[in-house]
């Protein structure tokens, strides 16, 4: 049985993640307040900076950009 969630990107209720995916208090925001939809857009954006940028997660500083965009 699929939760259901207000999200608050979407501004409107839709199905909840499954799972916390990100770690950390952030993390259980994410779970709690974003849909799978959401995410998935997020994803789409993530690898669209990371490509754009040419992060490379393995530096601390490129993956604090992303956090910063995911945060937005």
């Amino acid at each position: 049985m699929s939760r259901i969630i207000y999200c608050h990107f979407l501004k409107k209720e839709s199905e909840g993640l499954d799972f916390q995916l990100y770690p950390g208090e952030l993390g259980k925001r994410i779970y709690n307040e974003i849909s799978k939809i959401a995410w998935q857009e997020w994803l789409k954006k993530q690898t669209m900076l990371i490509n754009e940028n040419k992060f490379n997660m393995m530096n601390l500083e490129h993956r604090k950009k992303i956090e910063t965009e995911m945060v937005k």
